[in-house]
């Protein structure tokens, strides 16, 4: 049994401002406020812009005004807070990256792996070939984007991870996908899962519907957010996650397998 304290996570599920990053980081500036107490705080997939593929007009550096603005926001409330954006990597390439900021002004990243073909994302990102692992307070988080979800292979369980966390932009036009995918991914993996999606239209007329949740190691729900617009919070036990793993260890039977770009 590991001896590391439970988990606090504040969803922020909203609407967003279409290609408007000044404007996204003022509307997220007193949900941030309202997030103070939680641990990790998670914002939706291109949180500053919307799910936009004008990714050479919209792109920031590493550095940029929002990378420097989420340090700064984490720093403010004592939390770590992740969401992804547009970024131009340093050898150029466009990416739909995940920033995870620190309150001691550091940062990690995870890059998209599977890109939406259907909306032309493969043809204006780069995809990453990374899986990343971050710490935090003994916990093992594994962060995903959006389209990841539906490949079980990308998001299996390959290193004892303890929370699998979902940023997106996923559409209500299949919502019913969402809402069956993200239990299966908790049962197949034996971990919570935290995932957030936004609220409202985008620029290119598509509606969201929310349904930001946090799932158990068996699927049950301990939030749903559903349509609301807010902060939402959850407690994860990790009493409970080890007392249930011990309990059916079906990792112990898992297929072993390498992936290949």
């Amino acid at each position: 049994m590991s001896n590391k304290p439970d988990l606090e996570l504040a969803l922020i599920q909203t609407s967003l401002a279409w290609h408007d990053p000044a404007a996204n980081r003022l509307h997220f500036e007193p949900l941030l406020q309202q997030a103070r107490g939680a641990d990790l705080v998670i914002l939706p997939e291109m949180f500053s812009t919307g799910f936009s593929m004008e990714s050479a007009d919209l792109a920031e550096p590493e550095d940029g005004p929002t990378s420097l603005w989420l340090r700064e926001q984490a720093q403010a409330i004592d939390a770590v807070i992740c969401g992804s954006l547009i970024i131009q990597a340093a050898d150029g390439s466009y990416r739909n990256r995940l920033l995870w900021a620190r309150p001691d002004g550091s940062l990690a990243h995870y890059d998209k792996r599977h890109l939406f073909r259907m909306a032309g994302e493969h043809k204006h990102y780069s995809a990453g070939d990374q899986q990343v692992v971050l710490e935090l307070n003994g916990w093992r988080v594994r962060p995903l984007i959006c389209y990841d979800l539906r490949f079980p292979v990308w998001s299996r369980d390959a290193a004892g991870t303890d929370l699998l966390l979902y940023t997106a932009n996923w559409p209500g036009a299949r919502r019913q996908h969402w809402n069956r995918l993200l239990p299966a991914r908790a049962i197949e993996n034996l971990c919570y899962v935290a995932a957030v999606n936004r609220i409202g239209e985008d620029g290119k007329g598509h509606g969201y519907t929310g349904d930001s949740q946090v799932l158990d190691f068996q699927g049950e729900a301990l939030l749903a957010a559903g349509d609301g617009d807010g902060v939402f919070r959850a407690t994860l036990s990790s009493q409970a996650l080890d007392t249930y793993r011990e309990r059916f260890p079906a990792h112990l039977d898992a297929d072993g397998f390498a992936l290949q770009g």
